[in-house]
């Protein structure tokens, strides 16, 4: 595809889901009225809504680390992914990228950070490991000030904890288990025996509907090590060939 059209339409995807993201967010953290008659409809509906879109966030700044977001603008994508990290949750652009260049050219080993050999079949275990790479005192300090700040500005602690602190954490659940554990776990004792090739990644079977609500495509792994310039709406067309 030629890179100007495609970041042209990365960039629409990206401003939409930020800004869904982000209006969503505000509204659901600060005007939502637990005591309005429709309250208990329209709780879970936007909790699940801002979790997925959550997971948006993160992928919006995964392609911008692999500059598939806009291929001809580079620093204006990382731009871009810089800003999804830290509304998504206080996270370094940059210390995320670098990592994330290691996993790539260290895919399954004892060197990839995203690996846990320890517990290579062992989700739980593996997902704590993975939440400590990645989540420390700066990404604990820019929340804390940020929850103070929602509070002095009038936001419910309940209304902070069910619609920030909540998708936050199951959207970290939600791209850890579809876009790390299962295409990189280890199912017996084989090690590289059960991948097809040195990238230690195997892709789900989801259809496009199920591939696009659980990771927004990121479980298409094995394309995704193959093809890493490739952005995350193109990843089924790279599963169908």
């Amino acid at each position: 595809m030629n890179p100007s059209r495609q970041g042209r339409i990365g960039m629409a995807l990206a401003t939409a889901i930020i800004a869904a993201w982000s209006a969503l967010h505000l509204s659901a953290v600060f005007l939502f009225d637990w005591s309005a008659p429709w309250a208990p409809a329209l709780a879970a509906p936007i909790l699940l809504l801002l979790t997925w879109l959550s997971v948006g966030m993160y992928i919006v700044a995964h392609d911008a680390m692999h500059g598939s977001l806009w291929p001809s603008r580079r620093a204006s994508g990382d731009m871009v992914g810089r800003l999804a990290l830290l509304l998504y949750a206080g996270f370094s652009f940059g210390r995320i990228k670098l990592k994330h260049e290691l996993h790539h050219r260290n895919p399954g080993s004892a060197q990839d950070p995203d690996f846990a050999v320890a517990h290579a079949n062992q989700p739980l275990s593996w997902y704590l490991q993975f939440l400590t790479t990645y989540f420390g005192w700066r990404e604990l300090a820019i929340m804390s000030l940020r929850v103070s700040a929602y509070m002095l500005l009038g936001a419910s602690v309940w209304n902070i904890l069910l619609f920030f602190a909540v998708p936050g954490i199951v959207s970290s659940l939600q791209l850890f288990y579809f876009g790390t554990f299962l295409p990189h776990r280890h199912v017996d004792d084989r090690s590289d025996a059960q991948f097809a090739d040195h990238h230690r990644a195997r892709s789900n079977e989801f259809g496009y509907l199920l591939s696009l609500l659980t990771c927004f495509h990121f479980g298409y792994h094995h394309e995704h090590h193959l093809q890493p310039g490739t952005p995350w709406w193109r990843l089924p067309g790279a599963r169908s060939r």
